[in-house]
Order: C-alpha cells, then sequence, then structure tokens
C-alpha cells in the first residue's frame, strides 16, 4: 500500500470514530468502553497474526517496547484525553491535541535526529491556525476558568504520551519488528492498564448490549483501532512521525465535514477559512519536495529497508 492511500485510510477513519464514540457515551464509564475496545481489537489482531502465521515470540526487551506503546499510545493517551474532555469541549480538545504535530517534531529531532525543514514547520503553522480559526466561534465564548485549565492541561498531556507512543512505535519499526504483532501486543498492554485505571476509580465494568453501543464498538475495535493504527503506524515508519503527525489536525476537520453532511452544522465563513488553512498546511507539509528524507533521514530509512521492516507487516 503507498502512503497516500495509508493516509487517507487513518484520516478518514478517525475524522469518522467522532460520531461512533457518541454511541458509546452514556451507560458505560469512557475507560470501560476503551478497555473493551482494546480488548476486542488486541484478540483479534492475535487471531490474525495466528491465521496468517505471523509470529507473536518476542525477546522481553521486544515486550518493553511493547509495554511503552500500550503505556503511552493506547493506555495514559484516551485515559487523559477522556478525562479532559469532562472539563472542556470537544473543539478546544482538538485544539490542544494538535499540538502533538509539534512535539512529534522535538521528539523526532531528539530521538532520531530528524530536521523538519522549513516547509513540514511551514505546513504544520497553517494546519493548526486552521484548528484555531474551524473552532473560533466556541473558543471566542470559552471563559477562563480553573476548570478550563484543568481540561487544556490534561489533554496536552494526552497529546504528549500519544507523540511519546508514536516515538516507541517508529524506534520498533526501525529495530525491525513488524507492524501488526507489534500493534497486537501494545493494544494488549494498553487495555490491561486502562483496565487498571478504570478499576482503581471505581468504575463498574457493565456491558450495554443496545446495537448502537455493540455496533459502534466493533466499528472503532476494528476500524478505529486496527485499521487506522495500522495505517497511522505504518506510515509513520516510512515517512517519520514529523509529517505523519498532520494526520491529528486533518482528522477534525473530517468530522466537522461529517457533521455538516449528515447533522445539519451551518457554512460559516470560519467554517470554510478554516478547512482552507488546514489543507494548505497538508499540501505543503506532505508535498513531493517536503517528503524527502532530511539529513540524519537516509541513513536510518538504509537501515531500516535492510532489516526488511516495511513489509506488507503493515
Amino acid at each position: 500500500m503507498n502512503n497516500l492511500f495509508l493516509y487517507i485510510v487513518t484520516v478518514l477513519i478517525w475524522g469518522s470514530t467522532f460520531f461512533a464514540i457518541e454511541f458509546q457515551l452514556g451507560t458505560v464509564a469512557p475507560e470501560v468502553s476503551v478497555f473493551y475496545r482494546y480488548v476486542l481489537a488486541a484478540a483479534i489482531l492475535f487471531g490474525w497474526c495466528f491465521v496468517t502465521g505471523r509470529s507473536l515470540s518476542f525477546s522481553l526487551r521486544d515486550h518493553g517496547r511493547f509495554f511503552l506503546l500500550g503505556f503511552f499510545l493506547f493506555g495514559i493517551n484516551y485515559i487523559l484525553t477522556y478525562q479532559a474532555q469532562q472539563y472542556i469541549t470537544s473543539a478546544l480538545a482538538a485544539i490542544s491535541f494538535s499540538s502533538m504535530l509539534w512535539m512529534n517534531m522535538v521528539f523526532s529531532r531528539v530521538f532520531f535526529g530528524t530536521r523538519s525543514g522549513i516547509r513540514v514547520i511551514a505546513g504544520s503553522v497553517f494546519g493548526i491556525a486552521g484548528i484555531i480559526v474551524l473552532f473560533l466561534p466556541q473558543v471566542e465564548v470559552l471563559s477562563l476558568t480553573d476548570a478550563t485549565a484543568i481540561g487544556g492541561l490534561l489533554c496536552v498531556a494526552g497529546a504528549l504520551s500519544a507523540s511519546l507512543g508514536n516515538m516507541v512505535s517508529q524506534g520498533a519499526q526501525q529495530n525491525g519488528l513488524p507492524v501488526v504483532p507489534t500493534n497486537a501486543w501494545g493494544m494488549f498492554y494498553g487495555a490491561i492498564i486502562t483496565g487498571i485505571a478504570a478499576a482503581g476509580q471505581g468504575e463498574a465494568f457493565i456491558i450495554d448490549t443496545s446495537p448502537a453501543y455493540l455496533i459502534s464498538l466493533l466499528y472503532l475495535a476494528i476500524f478505529g483501532s486496527i485499521v487506522a493504527f495500522g495505517a497511522y503506524l505504518t506510515l509513520l515508519g516510512r515517512i517519520g512521525a514529523h509529517r505523519a503527525g498532520y494526520a491529528m489536525v486533518m482528522f477534525p476537520v473530517i468530522a466537522v465535514l461529517l457533521s455538516f453532511l449528515f447533522e445539519g452544522l451551518e457554512l460559516s465563513w470560519n467554517l470554510f477559512a478554516g478547512v482552507v488553512l488546514v489543507i494548505i498546511g497538508n499540501v505543503v507539509i506532505l508535498s513531493r519536495s517536503a517528503a524527502k528524507p532530511a539529513a540524519g533521514e537516509v541513513d536510518q530509512a538504509s537501515r531500516y529497508s535492510r532489516r526488511g521492516a516495511l513489509t506488507s507487516e503493515g
């Protein structure tokens, strides 16, 4: 699968999960629903690895990587983000979480020596500006209270955790670990971490048997977790977290556009301007010239190719 296809799949699926999550809220605590989601996703991935002959046997050192992936990307990230949205709106959460794009650039430089380049930085500025403009009406009526500050900090902490998870995945792929088994173990550990957190908060592990809840749970587990994370993390291994992270800016835009198409969201100047800015940033950051490996990435890509990591495992 080429990079453009992986990027489109990631953005479209994660943009649509906003609708699916709405059917998860209510009877079951959010943390418990996330636990169910990753138990199911991990079980399906383990089954897929068994059927397709992918090995699930790894060293203790590799399991350390899997645990970190589960901890940062499939565990703490979701716990903090769900907690944040008890204090702030989804609009402010989207703006706060878009900070992950900058974090990916910094961490890519720190851990992998990747220089982002002026086009990647410029595209990021356009993208985050577009997200702010897109949600401007909600930001304008925002009152700066303690709750808002707490929610914003929790969301940024969630973005930090997700970004560190991105680094773990990129490092794992550069060390030759295949994406599918890595995600299976990562989601397994993420489910355990989330389950412990939910139990520690005294949440009841009940199940909503309504068709809406069960169907949306399946969608989130199969498409929102297995397919989207598989596509995104494979893309991350190919083009680097500093560019792949732009998906975090694009998927709120897809969610807004879907709301316009199916929920009657009214067109406004900020909606149009925000989408245009994000698209401009997308074109700049993922253009052919921006996608050329920067100095320091060439040697990594060469080692990565020799280890056979860019295979159909993703």
